[in-house]
């Protein structure tokens, strides 16, 4: 949506949604001859002189009623603010090294729920030998936030965006959607170690992480990388009490969702199920050409500063 020059001082970010928001903040930022992947896709992926590898950088936060609720327990707020950014490396396919962390608190924070919050920082990181290495404090009237920002590589041969999903490609999900608000949000594993055997036993077209539902994140995934989608909506993987309504809409789940060719799929469906058992791995459609069909568009989703319909 273009907007009139008269029209941009009037109109709101609930009218506008993430997404096109961003579309108006980025489409003029000039990108260095460096630059492999910038803003619009999980990471951040640059060269760097002298180096085999690429360099992957990531920032998210959380923020109190918002990602977490004011009684959510501060070692579980530390873990998910780790882990989200962490989730984004997980869908390049990057190995994480070093984190910055910001915090930002009322004055009448109390002392033992940021220690509590920075032990769970901590077992975060350590997980996936992450050294936090720094970051800052603020003071601030509410709510609280707390911003990672996290710095790794990823050989040049591995790299994952959004970009690069084909025509005929098969669709899959690790991990199960769904329910995710009333269970794993906040103690989720980012799927790093599977993505890395992922990259590492086969071609990934195109791959991104499930933080804001099925129903906004494929078509994310199509956009970028110029295709249509077909879901099967019957294969879609199901928590325990959940619907495909929340399957779609919810968000939170944190598992991978990638492009690989059917030939390629009907392997990895083999080997995946030796390598990791008790992870399911689920074929939900394909890629497939443009269509405006709205009967092949997902609604739904988490879309920051819309509210759900």
């Amino acid at each position: 949506m273009k907007l009139r020059e008269s029209a941009r001082g009037r109109i709101r970010l609930g009218e506008l949604g993430e997404d096109r928001l961003l579309d108006h903040l980025l489409h003029r930022v000039s990108l260095g001859r460096a630059v492999a992947v910038g803003p619009s896709d999980d990471c951040a992926v640059v060269e760097t002189q002298a180096s085999r590898n690429f360099l992957v950088l990531k920032t998210d936060c959380v923020v109190e009623g918002v990602h977490f609720s004011p009684s959510a327990n501060a070692l579980d707020v530390g873990w998910k603010a780790m882990m989200r950014p962490l989730s984004d490396f997980a869908a390049t396919s990057a190995v994480p090294q070093f984190a910055l962390i910001t915090l930002i608190a009322p004055e009448q924070t109390k002392v033992q729920w940021v220690k509590d919050l920075y032990r769970g920082l901590r077992q975060a990181a350590k997980r996936f030998e992450v050294s936090i290495v720094g970051g800052e404090t603020s003071s601030t009237p509410g709510p609280i936030s707390i911003s990672a920002s996290v710095v790794g590589f990823v050989e040049r041969d591995r790299w994952v965006s959004r970009r690069d999903g084909k025509v005929g490609d098969d669709l899959f999900v690790t991990g199960q959607l769904g329910g995710a608000l009333k269970q794993k949000h906040l103690r989720f594993i980012p799927r790093i170690v599977e993505s890395r055997w992922l990259t590492k036993n086969f071609s990934i077209h195109a791959m991104m992480d499930l933080s804001d539902g099925l129903g906004a994140d494929l078509p994310r995934l199509a956009r970028a990388s110029k295709v249509g989608f077909k879901i099967e909506m019957q294969n879609l993987p199901l928590t325990r009490g959940a619907n495909i309504g929340n399957a779609i809409s919810e968000g939170e789940d944190y598992e991978l969702l990638f492009a690989i060719s059917r030939r390629d799929g009907n392997r990895l469906e083999r080997e995946w199920q030796k390598k990791f058992p008790k992870l399911p791995l689920t074929r939900i459609g394909s890629l497939s050409k443009p269509s405006t069909n709205n009967s092949q568009l997902l609604r739904g989703g988490y879309v920051h500063f819309q509210q759900p319909n």
